[in-house]
């Protein structure tokens, strides 16, 4: 039987920066946040931001609360109709909506160590959730074999998952679609990852109207203020979902901003593959350096990952590190405490530009080796 979900502090979450930076008496500019997945923000795309803010006609008048020119934009890149997108103020918001079925159906089933926001989506509709054990042992042989779930009318995945970074393959994933009342697959980081559209279960969506997919635009594009994602699903459940939120969800900078980034499918295939080089590359090079630091404290130990950031294992607590880094280098990095099933041995860092992951890892090298320094 399922119990109640319990919501964890927003302190352990990454992306804090302002609440940091208060905290630290700099300014947020001064601070270099790993803790944080996002992509670099390119100039392409600051320059459309820019483009779409002097857009004062539009942002005079309401947004579009249908979003059609949007909808049709994504309905473009994934080969649908417009009917079955639904954008939505970033992926949280849809999560909500999400839950809402959710919690209707029965009891989930919920990854751990897995993203607290589903089970705080959970809570806004007293929805039940069951702990769905994932190994915190793999190899970098992508994609992978999900781990059978427990039975549950619900299944949460998300795909790459977050926090390891492991990338399920669709052959895994598209067989539960037949055992589950409802499959709610959060794809937020998969457009980062090499190979990761092949693992995409929005091929199957036509067959499976238990289905429901959900990206975010804002990680791909590095504009995580901005708040801009999308569902993708049945139309019936996304027109009942469309009637419960708020009249105008998404700000009209955001729809703009979205529609201008995404009205070239080939424009857009270019970012993504930009940012999959990106990802793999620095995501090798920073792995390969993390694993060679050892210190009186032990070694630390980079897990494979497909997407942009690395979960990475002390052989102790790892707050002490942390908060050094913050206090003295202006970095911060996740703390994985909230993440069910992890404790104070595990970090998150978020992919950075070589620039950064060089500043970040000279920090790492000073602060491993005086933590284990005699008074």
């Amino acid at each position: 039987m399922g119990v109640p979900v319990v919501g964890l502090s927003s302190e352990l979450h990454g992306g804090n920066l302002a609440a940091r930076a208060a905290a630290l008496g700099v300014r947020s500019h001064h601070l270099l946040d790993a803790s944080a997945s996002l992509a670099p923000l390119r100039p392409a795309v600051a320059l459309e931001l820019w483009r779409s803010s002097l857009d004062l006609a539009g942002l005079r008048a309401y947004p579009d609360r249908a979003h059609s020119v949007l909808r049709v934009a994504i309905a473009r890149l994934h080969g649908l109709d417009p009917a079955w997108v639904l954008p939505g103020n970033g992926a949280a918001e849809l999560f909500t909506w999400a839950a809402r079925d959710a919690a209707a159906a029965g009891v989930s089933a919920l990854p751990a160590p897995g993203f607290a926001d589903y089970g705080r989506a959970l809570v806004c509709w007293g929805g039940a959730a069951l702990p769905w054990a994932l190994p915190l042992h793999w190899d970098a042989a992508f994609p992978q074999v999900l781990p059978a779930p427990p039975a549950a009318q619900v299944l949460w995945i998300t795909n790459p998952h977050n926090p390891t970074g492991q990338l399920w393959s669709r052959e895994s994933l598209a067989p539960l679609l037949a055992r589950h009342q409802l499959v709610i697959v959060d794809e937020a980081f998969l457009p980062l990852a090499a190979g990761g559209e092949a693992q995409s279960l929005i091929p199957l969506l036509a067959e499976h109207p238990n289905l429901v997919v959900i990206r975010s635009l804002t990680k791909l594009y590095g504009l995580a203020g901005l708040r801009l994602g999308y569902a993708l699903a049945a139309p019936e459940r996304l027109a009942r979902w469309a009637a419960w939120r708020d009249p105008w969800p998404i700000n009209g900078l955001a729809v703009a901003l979205g529609q201008r980034l995404l009205r070239s499918p080939a424009r857009y295939q270019r970012h993504c593959a930009w940012v999959q080089a990106w990802c793999a590359r620095e995501g090798a090079w920073l792995a390969q350096r993390l694993a060679g630091l050892r210190g009186p404290l032990g070694v630390l130990t980079p897990l494979p990952s497909a997407a942009n950031y690395l979960l990475v294992r002390g052989e102790g607590s790892l707050v002490p590190l942390r908060q050094s880094l913050e206090q003295r280098h202006r970095i911060l990095l996740r703390d994985c405490r909230s993440f069910d099933g992890l404790d104070e041995r595990w970090l998150r860092i978020g992919l950075q530009s070589r620039r950064g992951n060089r500043r970040l890892l000279r920090a790492l090298r000073h602060e491993w080796a005086l933590l284990g320094a005699p008074c």
